[in-house]
């Protein structure tokens, strides 16, 4: 019965995650140990992805100009849109700080481990899901706050330290996984298990550390029933016209299956990870907490949207030919 509820049997773990992270979220001095378990996970999965991942792949992922072009026009052009168009539909709704968040949504970069795990299960092209996370996240420190400041009228920056943070945690370790793959490739390609276990985990460990921060913040005091409710029926719309868009826009450039389904998810996914630290950088507490609503809701959402559509892609993939 649940397989036919949830394609992806990691779909209702994602969701006892929040559930959990609801009912007992991280509290005190469990917090930094939890982040530190996160970062951890992070940095092992794109070490495992440089050692898995032949550097002729790599190569070619960088010189896919029209994938990663695709990929940077759509998270930060056509999410920009349509997070812009969000605020304007829900602004006679919901309390203004509330609505800027959709466009806060909008301007961020892609997630960094997701996009990869969702684009390896459903059949992607994994190294350019790399490359597409590394781009997307360094642009975004400059691009996401300029961005805003142009679409919102309101000025910000980003800290050194959170392009040490996206370096340290994505880049060094795919490089170092990289120069390892002499040694270690083989014996990674032969557990290949244990490298879905670590996106598993990793994605999981990151929401529910994620979703304590914010009901120890008092989310759900937040927002009235009504509020919710718009907020939700918003965001179920960005999905479809994201992940809809992002799959057109693969097929309009004329991609590769195995390119467009990492469009899709690089393209299409929000990292919540730049987007609380670039709250707290750009807005006074107060106003950060109901400004991340919009981006804590669609992150959760994104990731039991891949984690249900990314074996249907990779099913759907063997009785469809490559274009």
């Amino acid at each position: 019965m649940l397989s036919r509820i949830f394609p992806d049997r990691f779909v209702p773990i994602l969701l006892a995650t929040i559930l959990l992270a609801s009912l007992l979220p991280v509290r005190g001095s469990a917090v930094p140990v939890a982040q530190g378990l996160s970062t951890a996970a992070i940095v092992f999965l794109f070490f495992l992805n440089g050692v898995r991942l032949p550097r002729d792949e790599v190569l070619h992922g960088i010189r896919n100009w029209k994938l990663q072009g695709g990929a940077l026009l759509f998270c930060f052009g056509v999410m920009a849109l349509l997070g812009l168009g969000a605020r304007a539909a829900t602004a006679p709704l919901l309390p203004a700080t509330l609505a800027l968040g959709f466009l806060f949504l909008g301007i961020l970069p892609s997630t960094v481990q997701s996009a990869t795990a969702a684009s390896s299960l459903a059949g992607g092209n994994v190294a350019a899901s790399v490359v597409a996370a590394a781009l997307l996240n360094l642009v975004g420190v400059a691009a996401s706050p300029l961005l805003f400041a142009a679409l919102a009228g309101s000025a910000g920056a980003i800290h050194g330290e959170a392009v040490l943070r996206i370096v340290s945690i994505l880049l060094l370790p795919f490089l170092a996984g990289q120069i390892a793959q002499r040694w270690l490739r083989p014996w990674v390609l032969a557990h290949r298990g244990l490298a879905t276990l670590m996106d598993r985990s990793a994605i999981a460990i990151a929401v529910y550390v994620a979703f304590s921060a914010a009901v120890v913040a008092g989310i759900w005091a937040l927002l009235d029933a009504r509020e919710i409710a718009v907020v939700g029926a918003t965001v179920a719309l960005l999905l479809v016209l994201s992940f809809g868009s992002a799959w057109l826009l693969g097929r309009l450039l004329g991609l590769a299956r195995a390119d467009r389904i990492t469009l899709l998810f690089s393209g299409a996914q929000k990292s919540i990870a730049v987007g609380a630290p670039l709250a707290a950088t750009l807005f006074p507490p107060a106003i950060a907490g109901m400004v991340l609503v919009p981006i804590l809701v669609y992150h959760m959402a994104q990731l039991i949207l891949s984690a249900w559509i990314a074996p249907v892609l990779n099913r759907s993939g063997a009785c469809v030919p490559e274009v």
